[in-house]
């Protein structure tokens, strides 16, 4: 979220600092990897809006970076809970191409799931690749005019003037520099409850979360991704990208099981009893897979209470974070946002407020 504001407010012609506690593209926080899904399915209204406006900054951030981040694929939505119907009545209400099908039409087409319920298919889903999206934002940012500091920590931001007054930030680093800017973009993630912001965050949930990759048994086979929840488990899936090794594999996780943690205790390593959880799914109904997986991760959850994301501003301070595990698909449009709420171009969309 950082590097795509960085990238909007170059490209209006701002003068930019980007600072990063580590390297650009490094695997610490909820950035990394080749595969995030991009859809248009939400069951909320809202949302659904907001993933057609994202797909326009994607396309926007493609053609000014000449760089290809997304992959399209269709996505599946499956299972009691996840009820396909409903979702299928929002996308008509949203005029967002899709079909309903049964379980049996809905086998012909992927006989590599095993769907046992009405299947929702919506053909403008597909994947993402994060680690190209950082690159492509901030190598645009640079080509823009805007500074980069690498291995660089945050050590204070403060307010010059008041929370409210015309006055500016400070914002202070290890390294011993100062910047002095007309406002400051906070897209800390999972290190944003501990960075002592004068601004009153609401509660944050900090999880590790665990993904694996499973090999194809057909290599040829096209896989849309998919989201499944029957109740039971809420688990999600898409095609892997370079993070599955050389040969073609599925990205397989839960979505809500996560270790609470902190940005600085995390552990990195893989919860045995998830790896057997989602392993035993892959065997149940992705059986065009081979349930031993070939890779697996861990990265960082930070999730509200609503799980709505934050994305406000406080005097010079705007906060954009977190994503509560399902913002990757915005980041170009939460850059865009991001860039309007740090020129004053815009005040921040009621359910994205600090004091909601």
């Amino acid at each position: 979220m950082g590097a795509a504001t960085a990238w909007q407010l170059t490209r209006r012609g701002h003068e930019v600092t980007l600072v990063e506690s580590y390297d650009i593209g490094h695997r610490q926080g909820s950035s990394h990897g080749s595969s995030r899904i991009v859809r248009r399915v939400y069951d909320d209204p809202f949302y659904i809006r907001l993933t057609g406006l994202a797909f326009e900054q994607w396309r926007e951030l493609e053609l000014d970076s000449g760089a290809e981040l997304l992959r399209t694929t269709g996505g599946l939505d499956l299972g009691e809970k996840r009820d396909p119907e409903r979702l299928a009545g929002l996308l008509a209400a949203a005029g967002v191409a899709h079909e309903l099908l049964g379980a049996e039409a809905a086998r012909e087409r992927w006989p590599y799931v095993r769907i046992t319920g009405p299947a929702l298919y919506h053909p403008q889903a597909g994947v993402a690749d994060a680690d190209a999206t950082v690159a492509a934002c901030v190598q645009r940012a640079v080509e823009l005019g805007a500074e980069v500091l690498t291995g660089t920590r945050v050590v204070a931001v403060e307010e010059v003037g008041g929370a409210q007054g015309p006055g500016g930030v400070v914002v202070r680093t290890d390294s011993g520099r100062e910047i002095v800017a007309e406002a400051v973009v906070v897209a800390a993630g999972a290190w944003l409850p501990e960075l002592g912001l004068p601004v009153d965050l609401p509660p944050l949930r900090v999880t590790q979360q665990q993904v694996f990759h499973f090999p194809q048994r057909d290599r040829s086979a096209v896989w849309p991704t998919l989201i499944w929840d029957d109740g039971s488990r809420e688990i999600y899936a898409l095609p892997s990208g370079t993070d599955g090794g050389p040969l073609p594999a599925v990205k397989v996780a839960e979505h809500a099981l996560g270790t609470p943690t902190t940005a600085r205790t995390r552990s990195g390593v893989v919860d045995p009893a998830s790896r057997k959880r989602v392993s035993a799914f892959v065997a149940d109904r992705l059986i065009g897979l081979d349930p031993q997986p070939v890779g697996e991760a861990t990265c960082l959850y930070t999730t509200t209470a609503d799980e709505d994301f934050v994305l406000d501003r406080h005097g010079s301070v705007v906060v954009v974070s977190p994503c509560s595990g399902h913002g990757a698909k915005f980041a170009p449009l939460i850059g865009a946002m991001a860039a309007d709420l740090a020129t004053g171009r815009a005040t921040a969309e009621p359910r994205f407020r600090l004091g909601r």
